[in-house]
């Protein structure tokens, strides 16, 4: 069997960049920890909010890597003073990924009531207009 790819289509030129991306979007996982939202703000804002209950400011950290966004969050386990008769909030370490498109800027980032909200702006595209001129050979 052989495999498509967008460099097997003629009309498709400089799409390998997609096709990459394509890729590295299916292999981050389906991890349904923590859960979270994705809303479009305006024409051009989006708004990322994850349900970080029991996690601190200083437990997350968010990262952009190779046009991905990085939320990672790790809670500081207790000294051992604590003695739970039954433990079902995990303190559980967790990274979860957004690959962002070309143009797309992460803004302010801002926890509220166990809830993080990251705030993504994307460019606004220009239209452009070019005239190839045509040589003589």
């Amino acid at each position: 069997m052989t495999k498509l790819t967008l460099g097997s289509y003629p009309h498709l030129l400089g799409f390998e960049q997609l096709e990459r991306l394509l890729e590295r979007t299916t292999k981050s996982g389906g991890e349904g920890y923590p859960p979270f939202n994705i809303e479009q703000t305006s024409d051009y804002s989006y708004r990322i909010t994850l349900a970080v209950a029991g996690f601190r400011e200083q437990d997350l950290s968010i990262t952009v890597e190779d046009r991905q966004l990085v939320v990672r969050g790790r809670q500081t386990e207790d000294s051992g003073e604590r003695i739970f008769l039954h433990r079902g909030i995990a303190a559980r370490q967790f990274q979860r990924s957004f690959v962002l498109a070309d143009g797309v800027e992460v803004g302010e980032a801002v926890m509220e009531n166990g809830l993080l909200h990251v705030d993504l702006t994307q460019a606004r595209p220009e239209t452009i207009v070019q005239t190839i001129q045509i040589k003589k050979g």
